[in-house]
């Protein structure tokens, strides 16, 4: 049981803290609600782009790298489709280094032409780098807009087009953070050996004079039901074809989250899993398989994915994975599987709690679900699934209308 409290302040920043005796460390994680989701379609990346420019420096905090190293301490942060996350591990002693340097770009960030054009070229770089001149790197530039059609889940973090990004000015960034960089769209969580008055006393210290904004209203796009199989087929410079059917999913408050959070482990959980046994060891067919959900807030996929052997067709493998689904739909789980997997879900999540920055992105993260006890409370929904509701699912996602299909074939250049 991880004990928590929750305070918010007069600007509306939410904080969560949690004291934890057994570390000399102090977490900071601020989290703030704003994803490729909330983009404009013509304006996309923007959340991404934002990542780079709050490291680049604020009115007080030229080097925020700097100053928290001189502390001694660590930061990164990542961006997904739903939300932004910066992170901060240091010795307690120091935390207000972190506090000072987190209100300091809430409030100043550098948002000058200067610092957009270096943060710009970086941007452009690792489009380049992770999505263009890496092997499988497209991947997803493909499969999301075969995918979906209205919602903005249609593209990457990176952006729908990375000439959203080259063409983005100072006033569309200006505007952005405006937007969404305000205190009451944000959820800072802290853990450290410091009492729970102490924390809050320090938070509206450093935090407390950033003014509000105007609430996020978020009229986003819901994706109509697909109604027919899509496919894609490309070729690529790769070693290897690799197939990906993406099925949609429910929503991540669905009680139905959990069931093929579990089902994915069944089919891919390990070397003792059903497409390692059933198609990797035992066929000649392929060298790889996985079976994964994205987690997304709004409606999801969840992905079985392949990498074939040289020279395999590609139909017959097809067939060999989706016998494999099929008996998912129409064979129940045995118990020995279903509780393997759900041993191995409560290990992780155990483990994950051993860690002070993980308790305090859980924390976060689960605020901006809407109930940050679920740090507490999601393992039992784990525990109460069936192995009638993992046929029921089974049965409702792995339907061929609510499927797409990317056949990402290797061209046998093998230039890579």
């Amino acid at each position: 049981m991880i004990e928590y409290k929750k305070f918010i302040l007069k600007n509306g920043l939410t904080l969560l803290a949690h004291r934890d005796r057994s570390s000399p460390i102090a977490a900071v994680n601020m989290l703030y609600r704003v994803g490729a989701r909330d983009e404009n379609p013509e304006k996309t990346g923007f959340a991404h782009l934002f990542e780079h420019l709050m490291f680049g420096g604020s009115k007080n905090v030229k080097s925020f790298d700097g100053e928290l190293q001189i502390a001694g301490g660590e930061n990164n942060a990542f961006t997904c489709n739903d939300y932004t996350n910066y992170y901060i591990s240091l010795p307690k002693e120091n935390i207000e280094t972190a506090l000072w340097a987190e209100s300091d770009r809430m409030l100043y960030p550098d948002i000058t032409q200067q610092n957009i054009d270096t943060q710009r070229s970086v941007v452009i770089e690792e489009f380049n780098q992770r999505y263009l001149n890496q092997p499988y790197g497209d991947v997803w530039l493909l499969l999301r807009p075969l995918a979906y059609k209205v919602h903005p889940y249609r593209w990457a973090t990176i952006g729908k087009n990375i000439e959203h990004i080259k063409n983005a000015s100072l006033c569309d960034v200006e505007r952005f953070f405006d937007l969404y960089y305000s205190p009451n769209n944000a959820v800072i969580s802290i853990v450290a050996d410091i009492e729970y008055e102490k924390i809050y006393d320090l938070v509206e210290k450093w935090f407390g004079e950033i003014p509000r904004r105007a609430n996020v209203e978020r009229q986003l796009p819901a994706e109509p039901q697909q109604t027919e199989l899509r496919t894609l087929a490309v070729e690529r410079n790769v070693p290897l074809t690799n197939l990906y059917k993406a099925y949609k999913m429910c929503n991540r408050e669905n009680p139905d989250y959990y069931v093929c959070d579990l089902l994915t482990d069944v089919l891919a959980g390990g070397k003792s899993s059903r497409l390692y046994r059933n198609l990797v060891k035992n066929t000649n067919l392929f060298a790889g398989a996985n079976a994964f959900i994205s987690g997304d807030i709004d409606e999801g996929l969840l992905t079985v994915s392949a990498r074939l052997l040289p020279d395999v067709d590609v139909e017959k493998a097809e067939a060999a994975i989706s016998n494999e689904i099929e008996k998912m739909r129409t064979e129940c789980v045995c118990e020995y599987e279903l509780e393997k997997v759900k041993n191995k879900m409560e290990a992780s999540h155990i483990y994950s709690e051993t860690g002070i920055l993980n308790k305090a992105m859980m924390l976060g993260y689960y605020e901006m679900l809407g109930n940050a006890d679920l740090i507490n409370d999601e393992l039992k929904y784990y525990r109460s699934v069936t192995a009638d509701d993992i046929m029921r699912v089974s049965e409702n996602v792995f339907s061929n209308e609510r499927c797409s299909v990317l056949y990402y074939k290797s061209d046998g250049r093998n230039n890579f």
